[in-house]
């Protein structure tokens, strides 16, 4: 028998030691938590607080089974007696017609249930929580990953933050919800055929989310209400953003502003990238290197140019703040061991050697840091912050050695990118700072609140990397970053001056100038020496030959003439959490075929851009989607939806066409 309790918005029922609370957070949407003994209080979680108010819940109990209706999603628990042991389980359905949406299912016919506790002798649990599989059911979200699916049906996926994996555990799915893994702790997700299974390796309770919506749109709207929504982009972030693996002096930073300057080129952002600090975890300017960076700061001002600053989290113990850090607790501790996570040749060091991590899940240590940053770089006029390698990168990739003041590392790792991003947005608004955009290489749910945009990491110069990063793009999308850029070009590699990569990179700049962020960056040939200061070989536009450069020429005019558009697209993505880079089903979820486009995008509801991923292409297959018509900006011809064409797409563009009827005219 269900031991039942009503609570605010919601009940809970209890069963042998299990207690489960589902209540009410969000319109049509709801939170289930379940542990052993008793819910806990502590919660480092994305679902930090309730979203704005929505029509309350009915809750009704009939025997042993339970009922919550908050919107358009029901959720029942019930007390299955199966073929052995009862178990709680909760089934999700649609309101209006009863339809199933998602219901758990056993791990096995007799033991256990849907909600797994394998005590771990701490206190903590490997948790499973297992749910049933649909025919045809498709999986969209996820973060941003290297996998090269924009489905993620039949995938294992790890739960752990990795260069260019970013893990953020929210999901859409084509049977018209959408799910949030609300659990930062070390794991993986299978979406298999005979079933799906969240495991967390070490958790004090089990946490997740449900939504339900008459649209795509709607359930993404209903997450960014749970999770947060991202801030309107300053209008100077929109333009385009020149960076390369490194400039080694202020001057070198201004020689290349004032070429943009002198070549009528447009420039709203350049950075200064790692080494230009005098050690790890100084967070200041090396004065040899920057003799005067309030000087290089007025003269950047001048030419209308911002500059992004590198911040990594590690610490060297050679850094003039290592010895107060690690004696105030600011670092990450190790489970077992020496408290040095990753090792670097930094400047100073006759070779690689071991650093330290600070910890923004502690509130000190975002102190310190902002602080920090705050006399060093800030009171200059720096406004932009790279936050380079804050998955964290980990050498060896042992996250569940860490210890953080949140929590060990094997239960909260993946919340740092997300902690790291919150230490530079709550400091620059505490003082007053104005807008800003940090360039984030991992994130975590709920990051986008704290003005984080994410790139796809250190990836190859490659034709299938391209492609692969239009799919990883719209994932990330869909998992609530509205702001988002890949290194043009990729980044291990690639040679200017050889005309198979100028063609590569001639494709890439083309689809760059259509993503949220715009962003000219890599680690060209020749790359130099491993190890510090180092250095790699140019990678301004005109780097690539005069071919190149007239193309990057057109698209950043293209490009400046779509920024009051795309200032629309983020003020929509900032209202409502739809993503400025959107997949075709999120615009047309009612046309069939748009749901299984995976090499096209929206950007906003009104231009359609068709990339081009593969070498010696001069035309390629376009799908328009039904419901309007659509007129292709380069050749003036207009078409209407519900077909496939063949499109010119010469080196110096690619397709793109126009909504007829929107707001935007090219």
């Amino acid at each position: 028998m269900l031991d039942y309790s009503p609570i605010d918005n919601g009940f809970e029922v209890r069963h042998e030691h299990e207690v489960l609370r589902v209540e009410q957070w969000g319109r049509d949407s709801v939170r289930v938590r379940a542990a052993q003994h008793r819910i806990p209080t502590d919660d480092v979680g994305a679902l930090d607080a309730l979203p704005p108010a929505a029509p309350g819940c009915r809750v009704s109990r009939e025997g042993d089974v339970v009922t919550l209706v908050a919107g358009e999603i029901t959720v029942r628990a019930r007390l299955d007696s199966g073929d052995g042991k009862p178990a709680v389980m909760l089934s999700f359905h649609r309101s209006d017609d009863g339809f199933e949406l998602l219901a758990e299912d056993r791990e096995h016919f007799w033991w256990p249930g849907a909600h797994v506790f394998y005590g771990q002798r701490s206190g903590l649990y490997e948790i499973h929580q297992r749910f049933k599989a649909y025919a045809g059911e498709r999986i969209y979200g996820l973060g941003q990953h290297q996998h090269g699916r924009l489905d993620h049906k039949g995938l294992v996926l790890d739960l752990v933050q990795r260069n260019t994996e970013v893990n953020i555990p929210f999901y859409l799915s084509s049977r018209g919800y959408g799910f949030l893994w609300n659990n930062p702790a070390v794991g993986r997700v299978e979406f298999a055929e005979n079933g799906t299974r969240w495991v967390a390796d070490a958790a004090p309770a089990l946490d997740y989310w449900v939504t339900a919506g008459d649209s795509p749109a709607q359930i993404v709207s209903h997450y960014a209400d749970a999770v947060g929504h991202a801030p309107q982009l300053p209008d100077w972030a929109s333009g385009f953003w020149q960076c390369k693996l490194r400039y080694r002096s202020q001057e070198e930073i201004l020689q290349v502003a004032r070429e943009y300057r002198r070549r009528g080129l447009p420039l709203s952002v350049i950075v200064t990238d790692f080494f230009h600090w005098t050690a790890m975890g100084d967070y200041r300017f090396d004065p040899a290197e920057y003799p005067d960076p309030a000087a290089m700061m007025r003269e950047l001002d001048e030419l209308g140019v911002k500059l992004m600053v590198s911040i990594w989290p590690t610490v060297s113990p050679l850094s003039e703040n290592y010895e107060e850090m690690s004696g105030r607790g600011l670092l990450v501790s190790s489970d077992q061991g020496v408290d040095f996570h990753q090792d670097i040749h930094d400047k100073q060091m006759p070779r690689s050697l071991p650093v330290a991590f600070y910890d923004p899940t502690n509130p000190r240590t975002r102190r310190f840091i902002w602080d920090t940053v705050k006399r060093n770089y800030f009171d200059l006029g720096v406004r932009v912050w790279w936050l380079d390698a804050c998955e964290p990168e980990l050498n060896p990739g042992h996250p569940k050695n860490l210890s953080f003041h949140a929590g060990p590392g094997a239960a909260v790792a993946n919340i740092y990118p997300r902690d790291n991003a919150r230490l530079f947005y709550e400091g620059q608004q505490a003082v007053g700072g104005g807008d800003t955009v940090l360039l984030c290489r991992s994130a975590w749910a709920g990051q986008a609140k704290y003005g984080a945009a994410v790139w796809s990491g250190d990836i190859p110069p490659t034709w299938e990397s391209l492609a692969v990063q239009v799919r990883a793009g719209l994932s990330i999308g869909i998992s609530g970053i509205p702001w988002w850029t890949t290194d043009i070009g990729g980044f291990h590699g690639g040679d200017p001056d050889d005309e198979a990569y100028r063609e590569l990179y001639a494709r890439w700049f083309a689809y760059g100038t259509f993503c949220p962020l715009f962003r000219l960056h890599g680690h060209r040939e020749p790359r130099g020496e491993l190890g510090s200061p180092i250095s790699g070989g140019p990678n301004e536009v005109w780097s690539y030959g005069e071919r190149c450069l007239e193309i990057a020429r057109t698209h950043m005019e293209l490009r400046e003439r779509l920024r009051p558009y795309i200032a629309e697209v983020m003020a929509e993505a900032s209202a409502t959490g739809m993503p400025a880079m959107r997949t075709l089903f999120l615009d047309f979820p009612r046309d069939p075929a748009a749901w299984d486009v995976e090499d096209e995008f929206l950007l906003g509801s009104d231009l359609l851009v068709a990339p081009v991923t593969e070498p010696g292409v001069t035309s390629r297959p376009v799908y328009l989607p039904a419901g309007a018509r659509w007129t292709e900006i380069h050749s003036g011809l207009t078409f209407e939806g519900g077909v496939t064409i063949e499109t010119d797409a010469p080196q110096e563009y690619i397709p793109v066409f126009q909504r007829e009827g929107g707001a935007l005219a090219l």
